[in-house]
């Protein structure tokens, strides 16, 4: 394999800080306008200044080594090396073709620099206008894959299945039926269908190999009752105390964040497992985020997370009635039993026995996700909700987003559940234009 000269754009940096070291036996490259962009980032408390201080400080780690310098290229652990390249106008060939006007083509002109010394370069950006304009210029172009995983071929948590009405009739029968079928993930649920009509929703057992009944549940969770097989599943995965980790994804109106706002709710104050719910989204602000609204925390919060606001609203409704329905919502407010937070906020902190929804996960990276997972202390349950098709941070897509990511990464382990809800159920207008729109 040709060795290569790669140069890191800054955002892959902002979205991987390991991602010096991913590329084994490859020379990197760190534009200067890189290191002023972290710079400029590192004083910022949230995880772009935490990863921008993290790739500083192993930048500033490699000046101890004797094998090199900075400039020259320091060799590190995978075989490969690194350095700061500063512009030099000088080793130009011919004039660079694009304006000076912006950082973007500063890093360009310094990968452009290398080429023009012989070098065989790869530009790494999450910026797809990045890589266009490093393609035109004639140097080639890589989105950062490390981090990723196909949105496609996902694990979707539910399947239907044609079996024997036998199958059927002795599930029903004794409780459980055993299989011997290959490819069954841990808590993967199966819609059995047979020839002649029969049915029935089970749950696989990986211990047992067979396939088991899902909980009992009353007639409603304050007031919500399943629409549709996939949220009977999704909700099943709520109330099982034993699964720490759940992922639900779908459009809009699939009610995602309903039925976990309604789990939480019966869990936390109808059964004493969790102490408190925590409901938390990503901050995603047109350039600055809550700090600058006026006001305290909760009133900067309270616009972010109206439409967690809403769902309650609609929960306490759909179980006390429309006239008691405020009434209800103010006592669990009250009861501080619930907490709103950014997500921003929740790194640091250590969350025991609590029930965690963080909405619109689709919006962070591989590593906030982990950062909040981390977070999980004795007797947590973390709930991730969201649509990778529906994503607002301009460095992400469906196959980089926390949600596929943590599908992908936990889908093998008992301890995690996920349902791909495909059906909306919001409104009969919601359905349709989720169809054709």
């Amino acid at each position: 394999m040709t060795r290569k000269t790669i140069v890191i754009d800054t955002n892959v940096l902002l979205h991987d800080p390991d991602a010096i070291r991913k590329f084994k036996d490859n020379d990197v490259v760190i534009p200067l306008g890189v290191l002023e962009e972290l710079d400029g980032m590192k004083k910022l408390s949230d995880d772009l200044g935490k990863n921008s201080r993290y790739v500083i400080r192993y930048i500033d780690s490699l000046k101890e080594s004797k094998q090199g310098t900075l400039h020259s290229g320091v060799p590190i652990e995978n075989g490969g090396t690194v350095r700061i390249h500063v512009d030099n106008r000088s080793i130009e060939k011919k004039p660079f073709p694009l304006p000076m006007d912006r950082n973007t083509n500063r890093i360009l002109l310094a990968a452009y620099q290398i080429k023009e010394m012989g070098q065989d370069v790869v530009l790494v950006s999450k910026d797809f206008v990045m890589r266009v304009k490093s393609e035109a210029i004639g140097i080639e172009a890589q989105d950062y894959e490390n981090l990723k995983e196909s949105y496609a071929g996902m694990y979707r948590g539910y399947r239907k299945l044609e079996v024997p009405k036998r199958d059927i009739d002795l599930f029903y029968k004794d409780g459980f039926v055993a299989t011997d079928m290959e490819g069954l993930a841990p808590n993967e649920y199966c819609h059995l269908v047979s020839v002649e009509q029969s049915s029935a929703v089970v749950k696989y057992n990986p211990v047992l190999k067979r396939f088991d009944p899902l909980i009992k549940v009353p007639r409603d969770i304050w007031g919500i009752v399943p629409l549709n097989v996939e949220q009977k599943c999704a909700l099943d995965l709520l109330l099982r105390d034993d699964i720490k980790l759940v992922s639900l994804i779908g459009q809009a109106g699939t009610g995602k964040t309903l039925l976990a706002l309604a789990a939480g709710l019966k869990k936390t104050f109808d059964e004493p497992v969790y102490n408190r719910i925590l409901v938390s989204r990503p901050i995603m602000p047109l350039g600055k985020d809550i700090g600058y609204l006026p006001g305290t925390k909760e009133e900067k919060l309270f616009h972010w997370m109206q439409p967690i606001y809403d769902n309650l609203e609609f929960l306490c409704q759909s179980t006390g009635g429309p006239a008691s329905g405020a009434e209800t919502q103010k006592w669990i407010m009250e009861s501080k039993k619930i907490e709103m937070e950014a997500v921003t906020y929740i790194r640091g902190r250590t969350l025991p026995k609590m029930f965690i929804i963080i909405d619109e996960a689709q919006n962070l990276t591989p590593h906030e996700v982990k950062t909040i997972i981390s977070r999980a202390g004795k007797g947590t349950k973390v709930v991730l909700t969201g649509d990778p098709t529906q994503i607002d941070n301009p460095y992400l897509d469906k196959d980089s987003n926390a949600l596929t990511f943590t599908v992908s990464k936990f889908k093998n382990y008992p301890i995690f559940g996920h349902i791909f809800l495909e059906k909306t159920e919001r409104s009969e207008l919601a359905a349709l234009a989720a169809d054709i729109l």
